[in-house]
């Protein structure tokens, strides 16, 4: 199978997730900035979000450069990426709207850890494909960056019964991490 059809699905059920996500934003019916106050950690938790999906489509995009051939095993681990992904809105909103309490909190970071573990299988069946000289393989190396955010995703989870403000900040450590595309792969396609 060609990677062009797995571009395009993912691309359309990423497009969608965020699509999702956005129409939870509900509008003010006060034309104050007082009325937004009960709307702030709603809209934080879609911004977190936002850039959590904005980081997956651009890593997912960069990692899909360096794939040649897909196999049944690839489709799968993304569809298994993909289920992880489509529970953002679920979880964007239950955290929002509960102000970031400890279980919102709590799943909001295994959906995290789910969609990283997820995003790890993908990459590591690739690699497995194409081989350990591989663009993607020789690009990735030992993932630091991959293992550190799984490790600070489970950390978090642990931490978010004692307090969940420390969690969040975890979450936002992870995006910034990744918020710059992963330059090791395109790196990797211009050599």
């Amino acid at each position: 199978m060609f990677k062009n059809r797995l571009e395009a699905f993912s691309d359309g059920v990423l497009a969608i997730v965020i699509t999702i996500m956005v129409l939870e934003l509900k509008v003010p019916h006060e034309a104050t900035w007082e009325a937004l106050r009960p709307i702030v950690p709603v809209f934080l938790s879609y911004v977190l979000s936002f850039v959590y999906v904005g980081i997956y489509w651009n890593n997912h995009h960069h990692m899909l450069h360096t794939v040649e051939k897909t196999t049944g095993p690839m489709l799968w681990a993304n569809l298994h990426l993909l289920f992880w992904l489509s529970l953002f809105p679920f979880a964007t909103a239950w955290s929002g709207e509960n102000g970031f309490g400890a279980v919102p909190t709590t799943f909001y970071g295994i959906v995290l850890l789910m969609a990283a573990v997820a995003y790890f299988i993908l990459q590591s069946l690739i690699v497995k494909q194409q081989g350990p000289e591989s663009r993607l393989a020789i690009a990735i190396g030992l993932d630091v960056k991959g293992r550190a955010s799984v490790v600070l995703y489970a950390a978090a989870i642990l931490l978010s019964f004692v307090n969940h403000w420390i969690s969040m900040a975890i979450f936002v450590l992870v995006a910034i991490m990744w918020i710059v595309p992963d330059r090791r792969i395109e790196r990797a396609l211009t050599d």
